[in-house]
């Protein structure tokens, strides 16, 4: 095995091993399929392994390659830190924060956040990862999270900033068509939207009885996103953020006696790098803003 393996082979690597394919590797790096191809091919050589199995049906990942995807990650992970760190002076309120949110904050509730945040702190630019899956801030996978679930780990700093209820809204154009229930008995009767195989929604929404049962629901998605943009539609009732919804002229609170869950929301950070500048411009005006939108309930 050669001593002397390229970064840029790695990159190249995880690419193939995340996105499937040579072709799709090359659209995400902006590179050839050929280039592509002879990178794995030129890592493989110096690895002395092989990596990936070629058949009709596209690559399929060796044991060896699996084994090897943490430690990429891990590298990618490390390049990108190195490059947002890298993208101020010290102490200047400048640079790269990358944030991880969950995608429906990150589609509702964030853009008008962060264009305070721009007005506040224009040498700030923002990465934005859109998941539901928690980011790993120890890793330093991202600079700053929101999170619905409270961060346990000792090396991380972290502000409660709200409790989200969460209510059942509709379009003002599907109430004119159909009502407002005004009972959950009534809901059953209804157009309802929800999950489809999200666990813990489908958890919730069994909460609700026969009402919110799966195969009852006109539309099944696990993007709450989508849920919401179908209620604005006229689809059907689904379930948001309330903050969001009473601020949306076109959606109605059905049900506004109901609560369905409240959302912990916290914002956090690791603690090295709470000391930086950029990141903690940023913590504490996320800290400023969700806080002003609990206030406003």
């Amino acid at each position: 095995m050669s001593t002397s393996i390229e970064w840029d082979d790695q990159r190249v690597f995880l690419a193939v091993l995340e996105e499937g394919s040579l072709s799709a590797a090359a659209r995400k790096l902006g590179l050839s399929h050929p280039t592509v191809r002879s990178r794995i091919e030129a890592l493989e050589k110096g690895l002395g392994t092989v990596l990936f199995t070629r058949s009709v049906n596209g690559l399929t990942p060796t044991e060896t390659a699996e084994a090897l995807r943490g430690p990429a990650r891990a590298m990618a992970m490390a390049s990108e830190l190195f490059v947002r760190q890298a993208s101020s002076s010290v102490g200047e309120v400048a640079g790269t924060v990358r944030i991880s949110v969950p995608e429906f904050m990150g589609i509702e509730v964030m853009p008008a956040m962060l264009a305070r945040l721009r007005e506040a702190h224009p040498g700030v630019r923002i990465e934005l990862s859109l998941s539901n899956a928690p980011a790993d801030l120890l890793a330093q996978e991202v600079d700053v999270a929101v999170r619905t679930v409270a961060p346990r780990q000792e090396a991380l700093v972290a502000r409660k900033v709200a409790a989200i209820p969460l209510g059942l809204f509709a379009s003002r154009r599907y109430v004119a068509r159909r009502g407002a229930p005004a009972s959950l008995a009534e809901l059953a009767a209804h157009d309802l939207i929800g999950p489809d195989r999200n666990r813990s929604d489908l958890a919730l929404a069994a909460r609700f009885g026969p009402a919110l049962n799966r195969e009852r629901l006109v539309l099944r998605t696990d993007s709450h996103p989508a849920q919401t943009a179908a209620a604005r539609a006229g689809v059907g009732i689904a379930v948001a953020q309330v903050p969001v919804g009473e601020g949306d002229p076109d959606l109605v609170r059905i049900l506004p006696e109901i609560e369905v869950a409240v959302l912990e929301t916290w914002i956090v950070t690791h603690e090295n790098l709470a000391r930086v500048s950029r990141v903690r411009a940023v913590f504490d005006s996320l800290v400023e803003s969700f806080g002003a939108m609990a206030r406003q309930k």
